[in-house]
């Protein structure tokens, strides 16, 4: 443990489940990371301490006026048995990032990156070890000041949980249908989509329902001014592949800068792919659809990795992509990522990093 960051046992230790029982989200390990800000005071006493309750007056902040961010990475227990986080300096940039669009202070990223470490470290003997399962690391920030008033905040909590979870595709990569929609938009220019806030995930429930509804896995977001642009799919970053090029839709402040879809950019790249990060219209996709160019398509993201397309609707219409099975180059992303995840592969760009485990733990 860290010398500035103190580590407070619990005594009653949670029975761990198998890890065949794994899902997503649904068991948390022994302990948190807390860390509380004050104005003139700064962020101070970082902490790991029994798994608990948070208590709020009704009159907090976050619960009114909604500053709250989080990010969301995963540790991984290799085949000697240690443990390594993957991408965790660009996740703690990023939750810094999110942290000034909602006008939260932002912390020290070697702060944040060690609170990871920290925590993972704690609670180590809960790092599942059957293949496809991993440790889902959670930090979050929310306004804890006592206040009714629209205004940034003067008091926060910073604090991680953990839940060790399994593998998203327990049968294989299975391709999903999304339905792209122009009646509900997820973001716009000036807005908050380039952060990982719950007014994001809030506001994209009701597409959602109305998604699964008409029989379909997610939605894909359009722009949200001339409703023809594509944005994401879900919660994900998406990506297809027409004739010999991939594309993505650029970053440029409505999308999420996904750590898993600068990972298979870069891969992509070093294989000598073509990529473009380019704006492309739905209208696009579906001609190239129907003509047969539109190859592969594939959301990006840190539960799934890939999720592969084998269905998009939009008014009405429905296009079969790649025979609706997953494509080889999805296929391929899938399993580079995941093999340097676990150590199976070599990690040329430095993307894992090993949590040190203390010997009295």
């Amino acid at each position: 443990m860290p010398s500035d960051i103190s580590l407070t046992r619990t005594h009653s230790p949670k029975a761990r489940p198998d890890d065949s029982s794994l899902s997503f989200g649904k068991v948390f390990t022994d302990h948190m990371f807390l860390m509380d800000y004050e104005e003139g005071r700064g962020w101070h006493d970082p902490r790991v301490v029994p798994y608990g309750s948070l208590t709020m007056d009704p009159a907090t902040a976050v619960l009114h006026y909604g500053q709250a961010v989080f990010d969301g990475l995963k540790a991984f227990r290799q085949a000697d048995g240690s443990i390594r986080l993957f991408r965790a300096e660009r996740h703690a940039k990023r939750l810094n990032k999110s942290c000034a669009a909602l006008c939260i202070p932002e912390m020290d990223a070697d702060l944040i990156r060690r609170s990871f470490e920290a925590i993972v470290a704690a609670d180590h003997e809960w790092v599942p070890s059957a293949p496809g399962t991993s440790l889902y690391i959670r930090p979050t920030v929310v306004a804890t000041e006592v206040m009714l008033g629209v205004h940034p905040a003067h008091r926060y909590t910073y604090f991680i949980i953990c839940s060790p979870v399994g593998s998203y595709y327990k049968e294989g990569v299975k391709p999903v249908r999304i339905l792209a929609t122009d009646t509900h938009v997820r973001a716009v220019q000036g807005g908050l989509g380039e952060a990982k806030t719950a007014a994001n995930y809030a506001a994209s429930l009701s597409a959602q329902q109305e998604a699964e509804r008409a029989g379909y896995t997610q939605v894909l977001w359009l722009d949200g001014v001339e409703r023809k642009w594509i944005d994401e799919v879900g919660t994900m970053n998406i990506m297809m592949k027409i004739g010999d090029e991939v594309i993505t839709p650029p970053l440029g402040g409505t999308i999420l800068d996904g750590v898993t879809r600068n990972s298979i950019l870069t891969l992509m790249r070093d294989w000598g792919l073509k990529v473009s990060e380019r704006k492309i219209s739905i209208d696009e996709v579906m001609q190239a659809g129907r003509d047969g160019t539109l190859q592969e398509m594939w959301g990006t993201g840190t539960a799934a990795v890939v999720s592969p397309v084998g269905e998009l609707g939009y008014k009405g219409e429905t296009i079969r992509i790649g025979g609706g099975q997953t494509g080889p180059l999805t296929q391929k992303l899938y399993d580079s990522i995941v093999a340097i995840q676990y150590g199976r592969a070599p990690d040329p760009h430095g993307w894992t990093s090993e949590v040190k485990i203390p010997v009295e733990a």
